[in-house]
C-alpha cells in the first residue's frame, strides 16, 4: 500500500467516526431546537434563534485531519504537529503510528513531561507492556506522585505479572490516592497472580 493509499485509508476511518459523531449530534441538536423553540416564543423579536449554532461539513473535517497529517509529515521538527498526528492517530486506534510521532515529538522535547506520560500510555495500550513501563518510570522520575501514571504502571505490572513491582506500584497508587476506583481490581488481580505462583 502506497503513502497516499494509506493516508486516505485514515481519512476515510477518521471520516467515519466523524459522520457518526455527527450524525448523532443532530438528533440530540433536532430535539434540542423542537424545545427551544417554545422557549424561543417568549423572546423579543430581535434576539437571535436558540440552537442554531451551524455543523461542521464532514468535507472540512477530512481536510483538516489530511492537514494535520500533511503537517506533521512536512514539518518533523515541529512539536505541535507531531502531537496532533499522534493524536489522530491515538482516537482511531492506530497505536503504532501514534507511538511514531509521540517519538518524534520526545524526540523534539525530551522534557516534555506529558509526551513521556502518553508514551507509557499509549504504548500499554499497544500491549508493548515493556516499552510502556520504561516510559511510565521516567515520567515519575520527573512526578512521582502522579496518579494516572502510578495507575497505568499498576497495570503494566499485573499484565506481565511481575508480583513484587505490582505490590510496591500499588502502594504507591494507594499512598498518592487513596480513594482511586482502580485499587480494589489491582489489589483483586495481585492476589490471583500470587495464588497462580506466577513471578
Amino acid at each position: 500500500m502506497t503513502r497516499d493509499n494509506l493516508l486516505f485509508t485514515i481519512i476515510g476511518i477518521l471520516l467515519g467516526f466523524i459522520v457518526g459523531f455527527m450524525l448523532a449530534s443532530s438528533i440530540t441538536q433536532r430535539e434540542a431546537m423542537s424545545a427551544g423553540a417554545v422557549r424561543s416564543q417568549s423572546l423579543p423579536p430581535d434576539h437571535p434563534a436558540v440552537g442554531d449554532a451551524p455543523a461542521g461539513a464532514p468535507g472540512q473535517m477530512q481536510a483538516q485531519v489530511s492537514s494535520a497529517l500533511e503537517q506533521a509529515k512536512k514539518d518533523p521538527n515541529n512539536f505541535e504537529a507531531q502531537l496532533k498526528a499522534a493524536e489522530l492517530y491515538y482516537q482511531i486506534q492506530r497505536y503504532d503510528e501514534a507511538i511514531a510521532y509521540l517519538i518524534k515529538a520526545n524526540q523534539i522535547q525530551p522534557d516534555n513531561y506529558e509526551t513521556v506520560a502518553n508514551l507509557g500510555m499509549v504504548n500499554m495500550d499497544a500491549g508493548h507492556f515493556e516499552t510502556a513501563e520504561k516510559w511510565y518510570k521516567a515520567a515519575l522520575v520527573k512526578k512521582p506522585d502522579d496518579v494516572r501514571v502510578l495507575d497505568g504502571l499498576c497495570v503494566v505490572f499485573l499484565e506481565q505479572g511481575k508480583i513484587k513491582e505490582s505490590e510496591d506500584a500499588i502502594a504507591k497508587l494507594a499512598k498518592a490516592d487513596a480513594t482511586n476506583q482502580d485499587l480494589p481490581q489491582f489489589r483483586d488481580k495481585l492476589a490471583k497472580l500470587k495464588a497462580g505462583g506466577k513471578d
